[in-house]
């Protein structure tokens, strides 16, 4: 999630201050979760996703990492 933020919002700038950079990522994690669809979520929000009542497929991969001892 972290790259597609940084990706999608365009926040690969180092240029601004902590306070304006902090506003956007929220603006930007707010427009990721009530503004744009996802794939995994039939194509809902997020927020529209946890709205529903019955349960949605899943349609995304778990990365298991083995550590190996």
């Amino acid at each position: 999630m972290n790259g597609i933020i940084k990706t999608e919002f365009n926040l690969h700038s180092s240029q601004l201050g902590f306070e304006q950079t902090y506003n956007q990522i929220k603006k930007s994690i707010k427009a990721y979760n009530e503004m744009r669809p996802h794939a995994s979520c039939d194509y809902l929000t997020p927020d529209q996703a946890h709205l529903q009542s019955e349960q949605l497929a899943k349609r995304w991969k778990n990365y298991n990492r083995r550590i190996n001892i």
